[in-house]
């Protein structure tokens, strides 16, 4: 068992959370990296053990056009700033990864300064990808190469080049003695070269136990990346969309069947193929901006945090902030926060309670991070599932109706469960428990250690409340007080304003009957989200190529082949 297995990741973007400028002018270090240091008192709070930060290093203006691998961007600070940021996170019980963008470099890197200096004469000229002395490029260099996504502010590294793989080495070698780095995310992963990965993971297997190399996928067979020769895990783009369209459109059919598909790529083993699951991150739009129903905020996390794979949290959202795609900017997915607008979001946020609760649940059960997944109930619109360990089973039930639902679940193991959310205690009758899930709501069920037939792990389920965990399971006449659902934001707030939201209680939900299951050819459903899945990878990819159109738009939702749409796809690389 590595620390990644159990690990909740928030997610920073250095650069937004800190206010630095645009761009960089190389100017004397400003140390805004230490305006993060309070953050990670709040992150270990809300339950988060990882944090996933980049980029960090010295470039050009968003970060990914890197100049100096070697010395955190002025904007941010110096290196002693970030030894200390690590530093203070260990010191927490904090894990951390950097963004390790190594597909291109920015034009004031110095091997492509040396390029521009001396031409053909150049020792580095083999460094980068394509270059031609015959030709040139709106810089007026006197030459062209080749470029990322379109854009020659980003230059292609050659990944085949023994010096290029022997420097990129050298640098992660560097962040883990310089800053103690505990892992890396690959930018562009999907466009990495599969022997250039091999050595990566060569390099992370050396320099530190448990180094962990995760990568950015957008669309594809995730087991192309995630093996014991290349990475360990990469970014579910797949479940990504299926979480917030499934309930937009009221189809857990999508969720569902994505979910299978993936545990079915992972050899149908809860840690086949344990993918970075996420509901928003820098490049799309915030979670609460893409919900057509604000209130299915809490069951798009109760399955974040219970479905296979590891869950992350990108910063802001779990205060309910928006955040929308500008046709020409992220700035608004990468907002500028201050720490003292939030320091008291655990007493008077429900979005941060909900989180915080969740937090604790994952952290409690072991089944969320290590239990194989059964699925028990699907229709549209109710959906319930096991996660299954050495005879025990935490048991996860969501419902996107606005009426509350019934839910008859198979329980193994023990003879009573809590909720994780509700505190509320159930016993199990005929080898089931009957539960009510509350309108557009969600709850994780946990086995109660002492009612349970089988032996107990190290790691305990306990009621959760928003404040610290209670170490005892309450009588069963006795209910905690529940975490509230989380109030839908008023739609005038947006992504600057950064006064936290005040918690009001929800209703209490009424008893509806049981659901029934939904007629209909679900794998129809399925095959939609499939091409919807597509559609909006090809978007994404164009999107960060350059400006979307609103005719190029149309061309891909135009187009619902399946193979079209991935012989589109495959056309990027």
């Amino acid at each position: 068992m590595a620390w990644y297995d159990e690990a909740i990741f928030y997610h920073i973007y250095p650069l937004g959370l800190c206010d630095a400028p645009k761009e960089n002018t190389y100017a004397a270090p400003v140390h805004r990296l230490n305006e993060a240091l309070p953050w990670i008192g709040h992150i270990k709070k809300i339950g988060c053990n990882a944090i996933y930060i980049g980029p960090l290093f010295e470039s050009v203006g968003h970060g990914y056009e890197t100049t100096d691998y070697k010395k955190l961007d002025s904007r941010l600070g110096d290196n002693a700033d970030l030894t200390n940021f690590v530093k203070e996170c260990h010191a927490q019980g904090i894990k951390v990864i950097f963004d390790g963008v190594f597909n291109h470099v920015g034009r004031d890197f110095f091997a492509f300064k040396d390029l521009q200096a001396n031409r053909e004469n150049s020792r580095y000229r083999d460094w980068f990808c394509n270059v031609n002395f015959g030709g040139n490029n709106e810089y007026n260099d006197g030459f062209c190469y080749e470029n990322w996504g379109g854009y020659n502010l980003l230059v292609k590294l050659n990944q085949h080049n023994p010096d290029v793989k022997n420097y990129i080495c050298d640098v992660i070698r560097f962040w883990v003695s310089e800053f103690d780095v505990d892992g890396i995310r690959l930018d562009a992963a999907d466009v990495l070269d599969f022997e250039y990965m091999r050595m990566l993971r060569s390099v992370a297997n050396e320099v530190k136990p448990d180094f962990w190399l995760m990568g950015e996928v957008i669309h594809g067979d995730y087991t192309r990346w995630v093996n014991g020769d290349t990475l360990h895990a990469v970014t579910n783009y797949a479940l990504h969309k299926a979480l917030y369209s499934g309930h937009n459109d009221h189809n857990y059919f999508e969720i569902a069947h994505t979910v299978k598909r993936l545990y079915e790529m992972g050899g149908n083993r809860p840690d086949g193929l344990k993918l970075y699951n996420f509901v928003d991150n820098h490049d799309v739009e915030r979670i609460y901006t893409k919900l057509n129903n604000k209130a299915h905020f809490t069951p798009v996390h109760v399955l974040l945090y219970t479905l296979p794979g590891v869950p992350s949290i990108y910063y802001g959202s779990e205060f309910g902030i928006e955040g929308r795609k500008e046709k020409f900017s992220d700035a608004s997915l990468r907002p500028a926060l201050k720490y003292e607008d939030y320091a008291n979001a655990l007493e008077t946020n429900s979005f941060t309670q909900l989180i915080a609760a969740l937090g604790k649940a994952r952290q409690s059960s072991p089944e969320l991070s290590y239990g194989a997944y059964r699925e028990l109930l699907l229709t549209n619109r109710q959906y319930a599932f096991a996660r299954e360990l050495n005879g025990r089973s935490a048991l996860v039930a969501v419902n996107n109706d606005d009426n509350a639902a019934d839910f008859h679940l198979a329980a193994s193991g023990c003879s009573s469960y809590v909720g994780a959310l509700s505190g509320n205690r159930v016993n199990v009758e005929n080898g089931q428990i009957h539960v009510t899930v509350g309108a557009n709501s969600g709850e994780i069920w946990l086995p109660i250690k002492d009612n349970c037939s089988v032996d107990t792990p190290e790691k305990q389920p306990v009621v959760l409340n928003v404040s610290d965990a209670v170490t005892e399971v309450p009588p069963s006449n006795t209910q905690e007080a529940p975490v509230q659902t989380p109030d839908p934001v008023p739609e005038s707030q947006n992504v600057q304003e950064t006064a936290p939201a005040t918690a009001t209680p929800a209703p209490e939900p009424q008893p509806a009957p049981a659901a029934a299951p939904v007629s209909g050819n679900d794998s129809d459903a399925f095959e939609r989200g499939k091409i919807a899945g597509l559609q909006e990878a090809i978007l994404a990819i164009m999107e960060k190529n350059g400006p979307v159109t609103d005719q190029m738009r149309r061309d891909v939702e135009a187009n619902v082949y399946h193979d079209s749409l991935i012989n589109w796809v495959k056309s990027f690389r």
